[in-house]
C-alpha cells in the first residue's frame, strides 16, 4: 500500500544490509510497525512496537528522538515504508527493511 506511494528509496534495505547496518549503527532502534496483535505473535527480538495504522501514530512519532538511527519493519515491507516516510519528514533518520520481517536473517 505504501510502498506504491513512495516507491524505492535509499533508505530501503534488503535483509542481510538491514540486519548488518543495525548492528553496526550507535544509538539504532528496531522499531516494529505492526499491530499489537501482530507484535505479539512474534518479532525480531528487541524490537519496539509502534503502530503506523494507530490513530495517534504521527503524535507518537515527533516524541522520538533524532539522535537515534531508527530500522523500520512490518509484515512485508509496505507499512514500514510508509512509516520510514513520515519519520523522514520529523528529520529522523530511518531505514526500511524490503520484504518485512520474513526477510531478516535468522542468523
Amino acid at each position: 500500500m505504501f510502498a506504491t506511494l513512495f516507491g524505492k528509496k535509499e533508505s530501503d534495505l534488503a535483509g542481510s544490509v538491514f540486519k548488518e547496518q543495525f548492528k553496526n549503527t550507535n544509538n539504532a532502534v528496531l522499531l516494529d510497525v505492526r499491530t499489537p496483535g501482530e507484535f505479539r505473535s512474534g518479532t525480531i527480538p528487541g524490537a519496539e512496537n509502534l503502530d503506523v495504522m494507530a490513530a495517534d501514530f504521527k503524535s507518537r512519532i515527533k516524541k522520538l528522538s533524532p539522535q537515534k538511527t531508527y530500522f523500520v519493519f512490518c509484515r512485508s515491507g509496505n507499512r514500514s515504508a510508509g512509516a520510514v516516510a513520515l519519520l523522514e519528514e520529523q528529520g529522523i533518520k530511518a531505514y526500511n527493511l524490503t520484504g518485512g520481517i520474513g526477510a531478516w536473517p535468522r542468523n
